[in-house]
């Protein structure tokens, strides 16, 4: 019915549908079982197949000693011997060209030291760029008991310890949507502005009254890196700011400051930046909308 949807498909724990000694505290079952979500080992000889070619995806969950101390942790030849469990489990289907991975769960409190290695081993194990697999990190939100979040508890501030980790990997994005959100406590200052100047692009996200929710896209395209960067733009009386993503949004009069975040502060030449927001007032585009000092 939707020929262009792309089909995810978790992995599950034990291939039998039952449950590991590790779950259940039966010893007698010496089946080969990994997380839930996370065991993949039968896919290759029993694959997913739909009608459409070309539309599947497999989707494992993969998790440190914050979730469950596995016997791979204690191991002796910790840290290395992760990769070839992964392999084992569903990174083959990657590294065999037998179908895309999309890790769909991964994620901890790094509480413990050993859980800053394995998400250092993962994330380098995923690959980079497009030839990468593709992931989505658990979670967003601070409140998970087992692995906490990248937001901490105020909703506001980032865990920059896993950000840092998890940035390297990321794809900035291109037209609309965001990269990773957040709010630093420090506005960097700005450097000189690039040659060549910006484009700007604005989608409206959501409308209510009294409010509307905005997307606001600029695109680098000077020959230098702005580092950090810093996009202005200006309101009509009346329409005020309320929150904002992907950079440290302030209003001062009519004019919206949105600074670089300590994260992601340079935007190279062709590179963009989605900046969110959330405002009061009537929907209104932003206007005059500058990069360093540079109207786009």
């Amino acid at each position: 019915m939707q020929p262009n949807w792309l089909i995810f498909v978790e992995g599950v724990s034990c291939p039998s549908g039952g449950l590991s000694n590790v779950w259940d505290n039966d010893p007698g079952n010496d089946e080969d079982c990994g997380w839930w979500g996370g065991n993949l080992t039968k896919a290759k000889d029993f694959p997913v197949r739909l009608d459409v070619p070309n539309r599947l995806v497999y989707s494992p969950h993969e998790y440190a000693t914050s979730v469950f101390e596995q016997a791979w942790f204690k191991s002796p030849d910790f840290p290395g011997n992760l990769p070839g469990i992964w392999d084992k489990y569903w990174g083959y289907l990657h590294r065999q060209n037998i179908a895309p991975i999309m890790l769909g769960e991964f994620g901890s409190t790094l509480a413990d030291p050993r859980d800053k290695v394995w998400l250092e081993k993962l994330m380098a194990y995923t690959g980079t760029g497009v030839d990468g697999m593709s992931f989505t990190y658990w979670s967003w939100n601070p409140n998970s008991g087992d692995t906490g979040g990248i937001a901490l508890d105020d909703w506001t501030s980032i865990n920059t310890t896993k950000q840092a980790i998890l940035q390297p990997y990321l794809i900035p994005p291109v037209g609309g949507g965001g990269g990773p959100t957040g709010t630093p406590t420090a506005t960097p200052t700005s450097s000189p502005p690039p040659t060549g100047g910006c484009t700007a692009a604005y989608r409206q996200a959501n409308a209510w009254q009294g409010g509307f929710q905005g997307d606001l896209t600029v695109t680098n395209t000077g020959t230098a890196t702005v580092d950090p960067w810093r996009v202005t733009w200006s309101w009509p009386a009346g329409v005020t700011l309320a929150s904002g993503w992907n950079a440290t949004v302030t209003q001062s009069g009519a004019t919206v400051t949105a600074a670089a975040p300590t994260w992601a502060a340079a935007l190279a030449p062709g590179a963009s930046v989605t900046v969110g927001f959330t405002a009061n007032g009537p929907s209104t585009a932003p206007g005059t909308v500058r990069l360093d000092g540079v109207a786009c």
